[in-house]
């Protein structure tokens, strides 16, 4: 695995749990030359990761649409930054630049972003390894929906347990280093899921 897009919010709650774990991680992932690619922004838990990233003398590459660079909110420090026409540009390029995702705290557009490339996974459009870093349960009620949906017969438990769900990132990073699996795709051949 050679770069891993990481999904997270553009504010940051001065968590010290959090600010510790990204700490960690950045570290790791320079240490192993695992090039960080995310949404480009200064602010929040993204700002964090770069500095984090830059700091270890890792390699980081931001993908962000011009409105949000028009609203200097764009990192001016970066290995490389790319700047693109609009949000689902940037959403492809990051999922196509990527070897793997890894998900931090952040509002809907980081559980957006995972959904996405969570589907994608379950449809067979990419192999890429997903987790979720959940910090102090920050995801506990996420991942509990998804019980339900398996419980309910709305999705298929081999899919469910496509993501990998960590507190500590690097057991998060070694076990997305090792993915290796197939989706479940009988939901589209079969649609009763008894």
């Amino acid at each position: 695995m050679k770069s891993i897009c990481v999904y997270c919010g553009a504010n940051f709650n001065g968590d010290p749990l959090l600010k510790a774990a990204v700490e960690k991680l950045t570290a790791e992932m320079a240490s192993r030359g695992i090039r960080l690619i995310y949404g480009g922004g200064s602010v929040g838990v993204m700002g964090l990761i770069a500095d984090g990233m830059l700091r270890h003398g890792g390699e980081v590459m931001g993908i962000i649409p011009q409105f949000l660079m028009d609203k200097e909110v764009g990192h001016k420090g970066l290995t490389e930054m790319v700047v693109t026409t609009n949000m689902h540009e940037r959403k492809q390029r990051m999922a196509d630049l990527a070897d793997g995702f890894m998900i931090l705290p952040g509002g809907f557009g980081t559980l957006e972003e995972f959904f996405e490339v969570l589907t994608w996974l379950q449809l067979g459009l990419h192999n890429k390894a997903i987790g979720v870093l959940n910090l102090g349960g920050y995801y506990d009620h996420l991942f509990a929906q998804m019980d339900v949906m398996v419980a309910q017969r709305y999705l298929k438990k081999t899919n469910r347990d496509l993501v990998f769900n960590e507190q500590d990132p690097l057991e998060l990073l070694e076990k997305m280093m090792h993915f290796s699996a197939t989706p479940d795709e009988v939901w589209f051949k079969d649609r009763n899921l008894t």
